[in-house]
């Protein structure tokens, strides 16, 4: 009876013990890093590439004042407790500050505490600005086991608060780092300007909005530099590809032999958008001439608001004509 009466305070105590460990693991936080088994630590080439062409995006393109074009790249690798930026939530203001205006010292400010505080940043990177909306721009970035994911911003030269970049990706697949990968990358509205154009004037968003995705279809304003109702989803505005460096028999850093030469080379071919003929309202009929007594005509006019491109729908009559009687006859 002892024998029994032992073994049953032995097995309460364990499963008193199991109950508190897996309570205690349950409240752990849990990150999508936390399973990278791989190597401590990796390095990346990373090649940005903008697609943003006349033929891709005939309207509105931005010619002069100033042309198309992208600024620098500013990017992090860190762990899950870090976030640069997330759609459908606030930009920080360090975000706000580089979608609007290109600057970067809040921003980084910004990763700097993140990473002294939660030590969640392993790393900065930056690449140079592209001067067209076309071209190549470069870097290297280093991901460690603890902080396997990438985001980084860039901005789009000239718009109220728009960009594009990427939000925590995982380069880390349980025990290796991925060799390749590219993603595809579209516009994107920081929320905190509200302006429809390229060129529109300074407009504080109030209350600030969360960051959303800009399509062909939103915002749903014929105005919207964007606006391509009869499309089904934007063509990619910009690419970013990111490549493994590989270890050579000494341990160093073997060169990526195959990196673009030129920085305004474009590999692919450019999507071509259809853009219809735009116009305006008819005017008001004008005054009917002609003879007293006999029927007269009148026209009404109306001018283009945007002229087609790639094809798409050309523009109708921009004047008309019709009878009338001419009045005030004697």
């Amino acid at each position: 009876m002892e024998n029994l009466m032992f073994v049953y305070r032995s097995c309460k105590v364990i499963s008193t013990l199991l109950v508190t460990i897996l309570g205690y693991a349950s409240s752990l936080p849990v990150s999508d890093d936390s399973i990278c088994a791989a190597e401590e630590l990796a390095k990346y080439s990373i090649i940005f590439t903008g697609k943003w062409s006349q033929t891709a995006f005939p309207k509105q393109y931005p010619l002069y004042r100033p042309p198309a074009q992208w600024s620098s790249m500013l990017g992090v690798t860190h762990s899950a407790d870090y976030s640069m930026w997330k759609k459908n939530e606030y930009a920080s203001n360090g975000v706000r500050d580089f979608a609007e205006k290109g600057e970067a010292w809040v921003l980084m400010k910004e990763i700097e505490e993140a990473g002294e505080k939660i030590q969640s940043v392993h790393g900065i990177f930056s690449a140079p600005a592209i001067s067209s909306g076309t071209g190549q721009t470069s870097t290297e970035l280093e991901v460690h086991s603890r902080h396997p994911l990438v985001s980084f911003v860039v901005r789009i030269v000239p718009s109220p608060d728009w960009f594009v970049g990427i939000d925590s990706l995982n380069l880390c697949e349980g025990d290796h780092w991925m060799e390749e990968v590219s993603v595809d990358l579209f516009p994107y509205d920081a929320g905190t300007d509200s302006g429809f154009t390229f060129s529109s004037p300074n407009f504080a968003t109030i209350p600030q909005d969360t960051v959303t995705e800009i399509t062909c279809s939103s915002p749903s304003h014929p105005a919207n530099s964007f606006y391509y109702p009869k499309l089904k989803i934007l063509p990619p505005i910009a690419q970013v590809t990111m490549v493994k460096l590989k270890k050579n028999q000494l341990g160093l850093l073997a060169p990526y032999l195959n990196l673009p030469a030129k920085s305004n080379e474009i590999i692919d071919s450019v999507s071509e958008t259809p853009l219809d003929c735009e116009v305006s309202q008819w005017s008001s009929w004008g005054l009917c001439r002609g003879l007293c007594r006999k029927t007269g005509t009148k026209i009404r006019t109306r001018f283009v608001l945007l002229q087609p491109a790639n094809n798409g729908m050309p523009c109708p009559s921009l004047d008309e004509e019709t009878g009338c009687e001419p009045e005030n006859c004697v």
